[in-house]
């Protein structure tokens, strides 16, 4: 293929290939010159032109296929337009040449229509440039056409639209021929060519002024003819020309052309007036219509109707929004008057009716809801109410004559219905759709909304009444905050006019409706509701039978409100079951022999009533299982029970009562049937097992005789087929647009359609996706479909043997029927037994022995060639079902046999196209079958009928089969891979493209083959190349293909092929194809081009955006005028447009993903431009919303928001990308912008630091950083936050509290001290404060206080009078708390206001924990800074009086905080008891929730107990636990807290508790809550939940109290510890390690505290006695054993074990003995995991301190091997001379324990001893053990940890011969270091040892060592220190010999100081040395002379004498002193500021 790839045709290799090779390579060789000639030079072109023009006319010979025919004309139009012109007239005569010729055989054909593309392209092309000749060819064309066949007609028309486009008004002179032309074409037989002649017609019109003027009449009359018989297609075009030409004719210009045609202006009235008639009369004209009207025989046929509908919607979209919104009144009257009684023929049918409520309301839908922004919205539903108001007067006047024509007016008042019907379903939608926005409308008292839909509730007629009813339940879904409120109207209402029939049953379909609506207000309504419908249901049931006029509606009414009242759940209907139960069981009769004695009373109208009353029993108890699922335990199905088998019974006796009392009672039982099986149908079978026999039967008998002649397949069997396989079925049947209306032209001609007044018990169900209002179908269908269910349901229940004779019973009808009925019988049977197949397959049973299987087969083998190409899927299906079912290779190889022997003999249609698709069904069920020749059979058989081109539905099943079996299959297809993509590519390459179906099938099965290859793709082998380069051919043919959903199929194998291959497709071709197709009008195209897109943008979403501007920029004239958006907006853009203007679910969804890839990739590279876009969206609406009030009392901050909310200021007037979009698209901007800084912070700093990114801003213009905008985040976080749209508000405070979160911190570099959110105060205020007023819905507040919290929390602003504002809003909601849950409002459910009240106290919580802290961290600047959750954790403003000023703010109301926390602690206790608690918790709930609510309030509870739990601990410990509040005792705390003390009686507990015992409970609360959570936290819980639980902990235990309580419950204590180590175990986050240890280092600070106590109060009793006699506290007794699971010494070294060997496994001796762990090798901890071993090793050392002596000697060598192990294992030397902090952290430990009192104990003196001696063994041990890895061990921390031992512990430890020699050993090596550090510090640690005051211990060391230092410091005398280092290591050695001199004993220190005299003069220097020397040089004179000054006169003697005996020595020292004398005296004085290291280890290791 890649040969074909040049200018001119390659000659040679096209004569060698294949005849099927030729046209690959033709085709392919075109679509490569199409892309090459626009970008080949004009010269180039030039030299070639002549042989390219002769090889490409050459092909038109070729009888070339569609395809390559479009593609030769389009390049020669491109060669010449490029090119020289001089040859075309040339080309044209040939080409008129060829369409003269008089050969019609079939094969010559294929060149002419050739002929007839390529005269069009040229003539589109190069337009006026080939002057006249067009008149000749045009009159060449036409006159072919007069015998062309279908083919060359289509052609033929779309030849003449381009030559039209390429000529414009110089085609004039042909305009009527052309018109003439297409007229005959317009009404066609063949659709392709109606399409045709329609696109013709539509491009005559912009020139041909005649269409749209004088010849209206005619034009519109030929569309409306054009539309009979039409299919979709048909239909959209000619709508399309119809809605066009008028809307041409509405607002053309009179020009002077028009003068001359006399031409009159039309006016708006004329225009509908027209389209009204096809409405009205249909396609018969004007006059000849009125004939058939006096015979009264003229119907208008569905189609005409449909496309008239359809040429409404396409005429105002064209005239566009603002035409609509100036004219919507004019336009309304007219759409409305379509159904009103002047037209009675219309209507005179109610399916009439029906069809045309349809009509109109997707009128008003797709214009109304699909044009108009939410402002032009709410003023069309003011004029659809003012409609609805005349309307009403009307009725109310007639219904008040009460003359002798009140017959006449009643009917006039019925008259009305349909018009009131379809403006209530529109008002209904438009508010749904504005939800929340629609608030003004609706307070609008002028309109009054409510008002006009309540009074119409009345109607006489049930439709109205049932669309009112729903109209008010679309208010309520859109505004929750209406529920109650219209709930308590229609209750009121309905009590009020319980004597009224039109009263009973509209109120209470209105209050059903409203129930139904309540599942979709997440806010609920008050509970008692329930309460009061139930009461008012049991009511109206008990009063039925009182007044025999209105007891038919009040026992329906009854039940309507039960079953509605169903809906709520569970929780409401527990409360009312055993009251609903009982009306059950009285509603049936107990026994058969009560029926039989009910037949023989009553008459018709009992009946009636009867029938009604138990139908609505049945449905309310079906609701009941539907929806309380959980509430059917085995007690209640027992109680369900009895009524059932009497409810059969009368299913049984039904007919002969239908007999008894006649036709009035038809419908009533039909609608029992209906309700009764679909109960059954849903209840387990096992219930109703004894009445299977009798059910079945009346079964059989409603499918095999039904009363209905309707064949209903078109809702029946859809759900039974695949969805992939009603593809085959044409468009009617896939999703569309316009699928509202289409689907009646489904249901044939004697059914429209399902409409609300044929069951209202849907009122209340959920709706099905995509509908508006719900649309049962009549009861006669829907009784067959509810039957055709249950059978299912049955026939897999019953046993084998009553199968047979079932199916037998079936055969047997169908076989007794004939004809048209025969079919609806084989219809009925079909679905039935399709569902019980598919219960069968899904529950796994078996179908029975051979008969049944026998039976079964012929059931569906008959309907397998049934006529009814619907039917034929579904059997084809069945069958597949049945193999499955009955899983037996043998008997599914025969079902695939009969189908081939059928295929080779039969020749009809019908049963080519059932077996073929039978075939690829089975395997969709079996898989592959496996054997590879059954595969090769089929293929084989499916090859040879895809290619019969005598049936186009032939080829389309057995393609469409194929494509099954391509997929399923498997690899056992890829054998016949490439024969079968030939096979795909010849048919693309031939089937004319008018049979679209074929090329769809063609599509799925190239979409499966690329699926088949899948990864093989990207191979590079020439097979692999070849298929590749095949299936790109075939994606480019269907790309060109004109259908839509071929061209959707094309997407999609693009977007498959991109996934396997991405290299291999062109990414700008395709990202340019799916930009031109973004707004399609076919939905499935559509999805098709958003679904590519979204997996395109998952990988490389920059490039597609890039390609999307640059081809707009290029802007060929083939992009449609909606992508004009992309240059300005970007695809991204376009896309957000294409979201705001879209109604489909699915669609919206996808687009939402594709622009959430996009964010995620590009957000942070293209910053400005998204949050740009989502400031317009947000933005277009401001001024609608007329900036939520400001409050204007402060004025100094509404002159700042006033400027702020100028919001559109800054955008240009003119351009605004987005007009009025959408609140749910605001919504989705306003998320965007929340991801855009989610993604910013994963991106770097600079997005959070504004000095740093202007710096890089300066550096380079083009980085762009979110600081920057953030003027602009507030700005639309205020514009969401001050909305009319409730969510739209949600989401607005969640971007503002994200931006106060990330932005908190952020210093303004202008104004030190300050942060940059500062400035933004009045904003923040201005957006709050909307929230807190009093009607806002309780979940924005909620929402609102936890931005208040996170505002004040945050630091911003630490002015206190800045701070009240929105302090302020916090006091306010408090005082609203304070009211308790009674006071809160009755609109919602009672478990909002849990949810509000919750959220202000936690907001209050956060506040005051951030108070408490930040004056913590002020008072104490060294501790350790805690961070709060969620706070910024940065500098805080060091303006002490903010702190303390947010805590006075607090303080003020902290005495009601603390007791309304507290309450909420009581109750989130309660609320976490384990079920079994349940019946014991109080039975009217707790302080803020109500029992009722319990499950509702729960996850509110959850949500906000952390910071209430931590702050409540904070206010006790604030005050030690002490402060009781007198009356509180009473009040709160009588509330019983625990299980144990809720049953007892009140009277047994003391009233008053003291003090003592208030505190005791709270802390039980307390430690209840955490233990609770902590045990068990859900994987889900919070971080922040766990952080405050610690950190409640944590405070508690800072106090006293609290610790004396825990220490002194050592199983308390134990408890705690086992929950800690639990979840340091679970939870890897070292900030819950962290907190978790530090909880356990203060409950051992307790338990320490607490011996130290018992010890201290037994000395003192014991006084006098002797010590030894002292009992043993602390644990291990007298024994030393420690009991695991009751100690808490070993629960903490548990706990410490587990932190230790995470961090380090190294220390688990089990380890180290494995070859696994290398021991010796380091590493270095991460800084928190040495956080966490530093923490671990400081709670060790303390432990001894609550065990007893022989405790402590038991725990002794554990703690003793983990410190010095983590000594030896973290030991690692540091560039800087650092300690690790483990090391720092394990000597501290150590030094801790070695000082512990145990040693010195007299019990474990000896023990420690020993144990201690060892220790230091392994410590010296350390250096022996490490041989080649010397450099890394730490000398310096090892000699440390030997220091610690030898001045800790007591002598006898250490004096011990050997260990002191290796000691001194140590130190001899490490002082010979050439570090000048570890010298220094080694001479530390030995000036602190010779210090010892114990002589045993020092003397060894210093005669040992002293010599060597000595030795040392006089070698310096010649070497000079030549840096800091070194000079440190001289001044530590100095101070260590002056040291020694001060400690050796008299005799000794002459010789010491005349050692150390010489050696400190030695560093003198003179005057002129001093100025010249170097820094230490000089730091060591002055050093020295410092130190002489100070020896000098304490040993005077020795000095004078040597001064004496040396006289160099003297000169040195007196010219130094004289000379320095000033300067001495000042750095004197500044080392005495700053003295040296103090002489103690304890200085050295307190920095640990």
């Amino acid at each position: 293929m890649e040969l074909a790839h040049s200018l001119l045709l390659n000659e040679e290799v096209y004569n060698q290939l294949g005849e099927f090779q030729k046209a690959e390579f033709i085709f392919e060789w075109l679509q490569f010159l199409e892309k090459l000639l626009p970008v080949t030079s004009r010269t180039d072109i030039r030299e070639n032109q002549k042989k390219l023009v002769e090889q490409l006319t050459s092909l038109l010979n070729n009888s070339p296929g569609p395809p390559t025919r479009r593609l030769v004309a389009k390049n020669l139009a491109v060669l010449y337009s490029t090119g020289d012109t001089f040859s075309v007239y040339q080309t044209i005569d040939k080409c008129n040449e060829l369409i003269r010729s008089k050969d019609d055989s079939p094969s010559y054909l294929p060149t002419k229509l050739a002929a007839v593309v390529c005269l069009g392209y040229l003539y589109k092309k190069l337009g006026r440039i080939l002057g006249n000749s067009f008149t000749d060819t045009v009159g060449n064309v036409l006159k072919a056409m007069k015998n062309a066949e279908s083919q060359g007609r289509y052609e033929i028309m779309l030849s003449l639209q381009n030559i039209l486009n390429g000529l414009g008004a110089a085609a004039i002179p042909c305009h009527r021929d052309i018109y003439k032309a297409a007229r005959s074409c317009l009404t066609d037989r063949s659709m392709a060519v109606r399409c045709a002649a329609a696109k013709c017609l539509l491009e005559l019109q912009n020139e041909a002024v005649f269409m749209w003027s004088t010849d209206l009449d005619s034009v519109v009359t030929l569309c409306f003819k054009s539309f009979e018989g039409s299919n979709y297609d048909v239909r959209l075009a000619v709508a399309k020309l119809l809605g066009t030409v008028l809307a041409r004719a509405l607002t053309s210009k009179q020009t002077t052309a028009s003068a001359r045609h006399n031409f009159r202006r039309i006016s708006l009235e004329e225009v509908m007036e027209l389209l009204g008639t096809g409405f009205l009369r249909g396609s018969c004209g004007f006059l000849r219509a009125s004939g058939d009207m006096l015979k009264g025989t003229s119907s208008v046929s569905r189609d005409v109707r449909v496309g008239v509908t359809q040429a409404y919607v396409v005429f105002v979209s064209t005239l566009g929004a603002q035409w609509l919104e100036r004219n919507f009144s004019a336009f309304l009257s007219h759409i409305l008057d379509l159904v009103s009684q002047s037209h009675p023929k219309v209507i005179h049918s109610q399916m009439d009716a029906i069809g045309c409520r349809r009509c109109v309301s997707f009128i008003l839908r797709a214009t109304v809801g699909g044009l108009l922004g939410e402002k032009a919205q709410i003023a069309a539903a003011k004029e659809i109410c003012q409609a609805i108001w005349k309307l009403k007067k009307v009725v109310d006047t007639a219904m008040s004559d009460n003359n002798s024509e009140t017959r006449v007016s009643t009917t006039d008042a019925t008259a009305s219905q349909h018009v009131l019907v379809c403006a209530l379903q529109e008002l209904g939608s438009l508010i749904h759709g504005l939800g929340t926005t629609a608030a003004p409308l609706l307070q609008d008292s002028s309109t009054g909304v409510l008002e006009a839909v309540i009074s119409v509730i009345l109607h006489p007629s049930i439709s109205v009444r049932l669309t009112a009813a729903w109209c008010l339940r679309c208010i309520a879904v859109a505004l929750p905050y209406y529920v109650s409120l219209l709930l308590d109207r229609c209750i009121e209402r309905l009590s009020a006019l319980k004597s009224s029939p039109e009263g009973v049953t509209g109120y209470s379909f209105a209050v059903a409706a409203l129930l139904g609506a309540v599942k979709h207000c997440p806010l609920g309504i008050p509970h008692g509701k329930g309460k009061v419908i139930m009461t008012v249901a049991e009511d109206l049931l008990c009063s039925a039978s009182q007044n025999s006029r209105i007891s038919l509606q009040r026992t329906q009414a009854g039940w309507l409100l039960i079953a509605a009242l169903m809906t709520l759940g569970p929780a409401v209907v527990q409360h009312h079951l055993p009251r609903m139960l009982l009306l059950w069981k009285c509603i049936f009769p107990s026994c058969p022999k009560d029926l039989e004695t009910e037949k023989t009373r009553g008459d018709s109208f009992t009946w009636q009533v009867t029938l009604e009353g138990r139908a609505g029993a049945l449905c309310a108890i079906k609701s009941f299982v539907s929806h309380c699922a959980g509430l059917l335990t085995d007690e209640v199905v027992q109680r369900l029970l009895p009524p059932l088998p009497s409810a059969v019974d009368l299913l049984t006796q039904l007919s002969s009562i239908y007999k008894s009392y006649g036709n009035s009672l038809k419908t009533p039982s039909t609608v029992y049937r209906h309700k009764l099986y679909e109960l059954l149908a849903v209840l387990p079978p096992k219930t109703y097992e004894g009445s299977f026999c009798a059910v079945l039967k009346e079964l059989v008998a409603d499918l095999t005789v039904p009363d209905s002649q309707i064949d209903a397949s078109t809702f029946l069997l859809p759900p039974l087929c695949h969805e992939n396989d009603l593809l085959l079925l044409g468009p009617l049947l896939q999703e569309t647009d316009h699928r509202f209306i289409e689907e009646q032209l489904l249901l044939g001609n004697s059914i429209a359609g399902g409409s609300l007044e044929y069951d209202p018990y849907s009122i209340y169900e959920k709706v099905a996706k995509g509908d508006s209002v719900p649309k049962p179908l009549p009861p006669i269908l829907s009784v067959i479909s509810a039957a055709t269910r249950l059978f299912g349901v049955m026939f897999s229940h019953v046993a084998e043997s009553h199968r047979l004779q079932v199916l037998e019973q079936l055969l047997n009808s169908i076989k007794q029927t004939k004809g048209s009925r025969q079919q609806i019988v084989q219809l009925n049977v079909v679905s039935a037994f399709s569902t019980s197949l598919k219960h069968l397959a899904n529950c796994k049973g078996s179908l029975g022995p051979e008969e049944v299987r026998r039976s079964a087969l012929a059931v569906v083998m008959g309907a397998l060639e049934s006529n009814n190409p619907l039917l034929r899927c579904a059997a084809a299906e069945c069958l597949a079902r049945l193999a499955q079912v009955v899983s037996d290779s043998a008997f599914t190889a025969g079902l695939a046999q009969v189908s081939f022997d059928k295929l080779k003999s039969a020749r009809d249609v019908v049963s080519r196209t059932g077996h073929s698709l039978a075939l690829g069904c089975l395997y969709r069920y079996l898989g592959g079958i496996g054997s590879t020749q059954h595969l090769n059979a089929c293929v084989g058989i499916l090859y040879t009928l895809s290619q019969d081109s005598t049936s186009p539905d032939v080829q389309a099943w057995a393609l469409h089969s194929l494509a099954l079996i391509v997929d399923l299959a498997g690899p056992l297809y890829h054998v016949h891979v490439e024969p079968t993509l030939s096979l795909v590519l010849m048919l693309l390459l031939t089937v004319p493209p008018a049979y679209t179906e074929v090329h769809q099938s063609l599509g799925r099965c190239l979409n499966a083959l690329i699926t088949t290859l899948g990864p093989e793709l990207q191979g590079s082998s020439t097979t692999v190349s070849a298929l590749r380069t095949s299936c790109l051919l075939g994606c480019a043919v269907m790309q060109d293909n004109p259908d839509c959903l071929v061209q959707a199929q094309a997407i999609s194998c693009l977007q498959q092929l991109h996934m396997f291959a991405p290299r291999h497709v062109n990414l700008s071709s395709l990202v340019s194809c799916l930009c031109v197709n973004l707004c399609s009008s076919y939905l499935l195209l559509r999805r098709a081009v958003v679904a590519c897109l979204r997996q395109l943008v998952q990988r490389e979403a920059a490039e597609v955006s890039e390609y999307a501007v640059a081809l707009v920029k290029e802007s060929r004239e083939d992009f449609t005028p909606a992508d004009v958006n992309i240059r300005e907006i970007g695809l991204e853009g376009a896309l957000l447009g294409l979201l705001d203007k879209e109604l489909d679910q699915r669609l919206c969804q996808d687009i939402k993903e594709t622009l959430t890839h996009m964010l995620t990739s590009m957000a942070v590279e293209k910053l400005s431009f998204w949050l740009k876009l989502c400031k317009d969206v947000l933005a277009a609406s401001a001024d609608f919303n007329t900036v939520a009030s400001v409050d204007t009392t402060q004025e100094e901050e509404t002159a700042k928001v006033d400027d702020g909310s100028v919001l559109t200021s800054d955008s240009d007037e003119r351009f605004h990308p987005f007009s009025n979009p959408r609140w749910s698209t605001r919504v989705f901007a306003a998320e965007c912008v929340c991801k855009i800084i989610s993604q910013c912070e994963n991106a770097g700093s600079a997005h959070f630091d504004i000095t740093l990114a202007q710096e890089r801003k300066q550096r380079d213009s083009r980085d762009d950083f979110l600081v920057l905008h953030l003027a602009d985040l507030i700005r639309m976080a205020f514009m969401a936050a001050t909305d009319h749209s409730d969510q739209l508000r949600l989401s607005g405070l969640q971007t503002l509290l994200i931006v106060v979160r990330k932005f908190a911190a952020v210093p303004e570099p202008e104004f030190p001290g300050h942060v940059i959110l500062e400035q933004y105060q009045a904003n923040v205020g201005a957006a709050l404060r909307p929230a807190f007023a009093p009607e806002t819905p309780p979940d924005v507040t909620a929402k609102a206080c936890q931005v208040c919290s996170a505002w004040i929390a945050s630091g911003v602003v630490s002015d206190l009078n800045d701070l009240r504002r929105v302090h302020q809003l916090l006091v306010s909601s408090l005082l609203k708390v304070q009211a308790g849950k009674e006071a809160q409002s009755q609109q919602y459910n009672e478990s909002t206001s849990t949810m509000e009240i919750l959220a202000v106290l936690k907001a209050w919580a956060e506040v005051y924990i951030v108070a408490v802290e930040k004056q913590k961290n002020q008072s104490d600047a060294h501790n350790y800074c805690l961070k709060v959750a969620n706070s910024a954790e940065e500098s805080y403003k060091g303006v002490t009086s903010s702190a303390s000023g947010l805590l006075d703010l607090v303080q003020a109301d902290l005495g009601i905080l603390s007791k309304l926390w507290l309450s909420a602690l009581q109750d989130f206790a309660l609320l976490t008891l384990p079920s079994e608690y349940a019946l014991q918790l109080p039975a009217e709930g707790g302080t803020f929730y109500t029992a009722e609510t319990i499950e509702n309030a729960r996850p509110h509870y959850y949500n906000s107990w952390a910071l209430i739990l931590y702050a409540t601990v904070l206010w006790l410990t604030s005050t030690g636990f002490i402060v009781v509040d007198p009356d509180e005792g009473v009040t709160n705390l009588s509330r019983p807290v625990t299980p144990t003390t809720m049953c007892q009686d009140s009277s047994t507990r003391p009233l008053v508790k003291s003090p003592e015992d208030v505190n005791t409970d709270r802390f039980h609360l307390i430690l209840g809550i955490t233990v609770e959570f902590l045990c068990s936290p859900r994987s889900d819980a919070a971080m922040e939940n766990i952080i405050a639980c610690l950190r409640a902990l944590q405070t508690l235990f800072d106090v006293p109290w609290p610790r004396s309580k825990i220490g002194g419950d050592q199983e308390l204590g134990v408890e705690l510890l086992n929950v800690l180590h639990r979840l340091i175990l679970t939870r890897e986050s070292p900030d819950i390690q962290l907190a978790a240890l530090e909880v356990v280092r203060l409950i051992l600070f307790a338990a320490q505290e607490h011996v130290k106590e018992k010890r201290r109060s037994a000395e003192v009793d014991d006084g006098a006695a002797e010590k030894e006699t002292l009992p043993e506290f602390g644990e291990g007794k007298d024994t030393g054993g420690l009991v695991p699971g009751k100690s808490l010494v070993f629960a903490t070294l548990e706990l410490c074990v587990c932190i230790l060997v995470r961090q380090l496994p190294q220390l688990n001796p089990k380890l180290t003995c494995s070859p696994a762990v290398q021991s010796g090798k380091h590493l270095l901890l991460s800084e928190d995991g040495s956080r966490l071993v530093a923490v671990a090793l400081v709670i060790l050392s303390d432990v001894p301190a609550i065990c007893s002596p022989e405790g402590s000697v038991s725990v002794l060598p554990t703690i003793l091997y983990l410190i010095i192990g983590v000594l030896k294992e973290t030991a690692v030397k540091l560039r800087d001379g650092q300690l690790p902090l483990t090391v720092a952290a394990s000597l501290q430990a150590l030094k801790g324990l070695l000082s512990s009192p145990m040693a010195r104990a007299e019990k474990s003196r000896t023990a420690w001893t020993d144990l201690l001696r060892s220790a230091l063994v392994t410590v010296l041990d350390c250096w022996d053990q490490v041989d080649g890895l010397l450099q890394e061990l730490d000398e310096v921390s090892l000699l440390t940890a030997i220091t610690v031992f030898v001045m800790s512990t007591s002598p006898e430890v250490t004096t011990v011969e050997c260990l002191q020699k290796r000691c001194i050993e140590k130190f001899k090596i490490t002082l010979d270091s050439k570090d000048p550090l570890v010298q220094c510090k080694c001479y530390q640690l030995l000036h602190s040892i010779f210090q010892h005051p114990n002589k045993t211990v020092s003397y060894p060391y210093i005669h040992s060592l002293a010599p060597s230092i000595v030795g040392k410091l006089q070698e310096t005398e010649k070497a000079k220190p030549e840096n800091a280092a070194e000079l440190q290591v001289i001044q530590e050695g100095i101070k260590v010999v002056t040291a020694l001199t001060a400690t050796a004993e008299e005799e000794h220190r002459a010789h010491l100081v005349a050692c150390l005299l010489p050696i400190l003069i030695s560093f003198l220097l003179d005057e002129n040395a001093l100025a010249s020397a170097t820094k230490s040089a000089k730091n060591l004179h002055e050093f020295a002379l410092q130190n002489l000054m100070q020896i000098g006169p304490q040993y005077s003697s020795v000095f004078k004498k040597l001064m004496a005996s040396s006289p160099t020595m003297k000169a040195r020292l007196e010219s130094a002193v004289k000379g320095n004398q000033e300067s001495v005296k000042v750095k004197t004085a500044k080392h005495a500021k700053n003295p040296g290291k103090s002489s103690s280890i304890q200085l050295k290791t307190n920095f640990l």
